[in-house]
Parts: C-alpha cells; sequence; structure tokens
C-alpha cells in the first residue's frame, strides 16, 4: 500500500515514520513448489503434509501447479527465478517424469537465471534414491535429505520409514547421480538423546562430506502427535551442551553458521534460503503454500493458497486462499524476523531497498535492542549479537508496533 506523502504521518515505536517510497529495484525472485504428501506423517511435523494413497495424482497436481502459476504471472512479468525450492511432503514421490513436464512448464512461463539453484527435499529411502540420476538430468542441482538421525531408536521415535544404513547410503547415492550440493536436515534435542548421541550423528553427517547441514532443535508444535502426547526430551542443560558442542565441532569441520540453524562450507549457503531470510520475493505455488511478491509502487504483498490436497485440485475452488498488503506499521518486524536468523544479519541499506521505508522507522526499537544487548551496535548492519541469536524472540518484540 502506497502511502500518501501529505498524509498524516505513521507512528512506530512512538517515533513518526516517512511514507513508503517506492522500491528503487526489486529483489530476487524465488519460485516454491509445495507438494503436500508422505508415506507416513512424522509425529513431531507441522507442516502441510498428508498421508499418500497408493496411487498419488501426479498429473492432475502438476496441471493443478501451472495453472496456479499462472495466476500469478501478472505479478512477476519480465521477472526471471533464480532459486526454485520444491519442499513438502516428500516431493521426492513424484516420479522424474512428472517434475520434468512440471519444471518444462515453469520455464515457458518465466525465464531462469542461468546460474538458478533448483532444490528438491527428499528422503533417504532406497525407493527414492532409485530417482537421483533422473532428478540430476532434469536440471535439479541441489538436494535436501531429510535424515534427522542415524540412530535406528530414534529414527523410531521420530516415526521415520528409513534406518541409518539407508541414511548413509543416500548420500553416497546423491554424489554417483551428479549432485555436488547437497544439504542434510538433522535433529537434535531428541527424546532421551544425550550429548554423545547428538555429536555421534553430526560426525556421521560430517562424514557424509555434504556441502550444507540443517541442524536444529526438535520442538513440540500445536497440531502434532507430539504436541498431545509429548515425549520425555532432554532437560535444558543437556540441550545447551549439545548446542554448544555441536557448533564447536561442525565449525571445526568448516561449516560456517550463517542462519539459526544452518551451517555451511564455504561458498555453499541455500541461496533459496538466504533469499527468503534477506526479504526477498517469492511464489508460492501448490496447496498451503504462501508466496510474498513486491511491486515497483512499494506495494508488498503476501499470500497463501488453499491447503487442503482436494480442495487444491477441486476446479470449483479458488488456488489462492488469501492475500495480504503489509501496512507500515508491520514491515519493521516483517523485514527483521528473517534478516536476524542470519548471524551476520543484514546491511542496514536492505532495509529501504526491500520496504522503502527510511531506516529512522527503526530508530526506537533499534536503539532500545543495543541498550538491552540484543543487537549489536553496528550502524552499517542489523545484526543480532551472541545474545540476541539465543532470545531471538525477545529481540523481535522491540519492534513490535
Amino acid at each position: 500500500m502506497t502511502t500518501d506523502s501529505s498524509a498524516s504521518p505513521l507512528i512506530f515505536g512512538g517515533a513518526a515514520s516517512s511514507p513508503r517510497a517506492p522500491l528503487p529495484t526489486l529483489p530476487p525472485l524465488a519460485l516454491y513448489i509445495h507438494i503436500p504428501w508422505c508415506v507416513r506423517k512424522c509425529p513431531y511435523c507441522d507442516f502441510n503434509s498428508h498421508t499418500a494413497s497408493p496411487v498419488l495424482p501426479e498429473q492432475e497436481y502438476v496441471d493443478a501447479l501451472l495453472a496456479d502459476l499462472d495466476q500469478d504471472l501478472h505479478a512477476v512479468y519480465g521477472r526471471e527465478i533464480s532459486s526454485i525450492f520444491f519442499g513438502g511432503g516428500t516431493p521426492s514421490l513424484f516420479s522424474a517424469e512428472a517434475l520434468g513436464r512440471l519444471l518444462k512448464g515453469v520455464e515457458q512461463r518465466i525465464p531462469f537465471a542461468s546460474d538458478i539453484e533448483i532444490t528438491l527435499e527428499a528422503n533417504p529411502g532406497t525407493f527414492e534414491q532409485a530417482k537421483f540420476v533422473a532428478y540430476r538430468q532434469l536440471g535439479i542441482n541441489r538436494l535436501s535429505i531429510g535424515i534427522q538421525s542415524f540412530q535406528q531408536e530414534k529414527l523410531e521415535a521420530l516415526g521415520r520409514i528409513h534406518n541409518g544404513d539407508e541414511a548413509v547410503r543416500a548420500a553416497g547415492m546423491a554424489r554417483q547421480a551428479g549432485f555436488d550440493n547437497f544439504n542434510l536436515d538433522l535433529m537434535h534435542g531428541l527424546p532421551d538423546q544425550s550429548l554423545d548421541d547428538a555429536l555421534s550423528d553430526l560426525r556421521q553427517a560430517i562424514a557424509l562430506n555434504p556441502t550444507h547441514i540443517s541442524w536444529y532443535q526438535l520442538t513440540l508444535e500445536p497440531n502434532t502427535v507430539f504436541w498431545n502426547q509429548p515425549p520425555v526430551l532432554p532437560e535444558d542443560d543437556t540441550l545447551w551442551d549439545i548446542q554448544e558442542a555441536g557448533q564447536a565441532l561442525l565449525a571445526e569441520h568448516g561449516y560456517a553458521q550463517y542462519e539459526v540453524s544452518a551451517y555451511a562450507q564455504a561458498g555453499r549457503p541455500a541461496r533459496h534460503n538466504l533469499n527468503y531470510w534477506s526479504f526477498g520475493d517469492f511464489i508460492g505455488i501448490g496447496a498451503g503454500a504462501h508466496g510474498k511478491l513486491s511491486h515497483p509502487d512499494g506495494r508488498i504483498v503476501r499470500t497463501w493458497k488453499t491447503r487442503l490436497p482436494k480442495d487444491y485440485l477441486n476446479p470449483a475452488k479458488s488456488f489462492q486462499a488469501g492475500e495480504k498488503s503489509l501496512t507500515n506499521e508491520e514491515m519493521p518486524f516483517e523485514f527483521l524476523m528473517n534478516a536476524l536468523r542470519l548471524t551476520a544479519g543484514v546491511d542496514s541499506r536492505l532495509y529501504s531497498e526491500r520496504t522503502g521505508l527510511s531506516l529512522d522507522t527503526l530508530a526506537e526499537g533499534r536503539r532500545e535492542a543495543e541498550q538491552s544487548g540484543l543487537l549489536q551496535v553496528e550502524p552499517s548492519r542489523l545484526a543480532a549479537t551472541e545474545r540476541g541469536q539465543l532470545f531471538l524472540n525477545d529481540l523481535l518484540q522491540q519492534f513490535l508496533n
């Protein structure tokens, strides 16, 4: 929403803020594609995922995805896609033929950047591994493999359907298929997990030499089995020891932490996620997918799609479930809840470039956050301190209207 400069000044954090300016340049554009089916729903998962039937509606779903994209094209005319991310659910349940038809259809509608990063989330089960070569031949050039743990008792507690040996083989299969860039997803703070258990998982992951490791703590989320039937999780002291020792181990082996739960070898951070965390734009297609698009006049619009697959595939129902234009008052929090997840933060100038607002709109919250030791005192950057990263929610509270 563009604000007329003759209107009364908006108030944020107790200080008058400038009207939003047209954006000087539009941010990079990405595409998120949601495939919502899994073999089995994990008890900790709060994502929009659903147990798959024996035969997936691949053709119908690809048709729906392309029709969904067609309805978003008017907002991105003339732009190119810098990254694509297939998330889920378990996208690797889809055949290479279905994903190939989808990618071809997308490229016919929006140009791909010459160095586009295309990531596919995959399970390490043998069934998915067999498709890795075909996926690579489609132009998919990055895998994100959902390992979670290499220890059988932990995998069973998490409801995972693969075993530790399959997890190890998946990394080798990815490399043999031509993927020189892949991520391993790993969790810590698992039921009855000790420090030695957690570090054993990390050492095994590091030994497989992925370019990227996502290492994050299990949390109990509403609307999950674990929320209603909580397992026994490690005590806070153990969780803290795991976090400290794990971060040191990752750093020792060349995995630099660049986001709260993301660690990468030099030059290998996830481009799609970096775009998201730096308030870039992304189209979201598929059941329950979210999107965020900037417009030259300064409007920034968030969208979300119909959540249930049966409704998404119903031609009588709309793909889009809703949209919201961000207001000036909401913009600081919206920008910072992403940017401050990055350990190095972002250049201060990015705030104005991506929001159309003056840095002055952050002044009061920034001052209070610096005084409380949560935000670095660095005029040229917006970055949390180490304490601020540990208490990110408290930091963000300083920027809520």
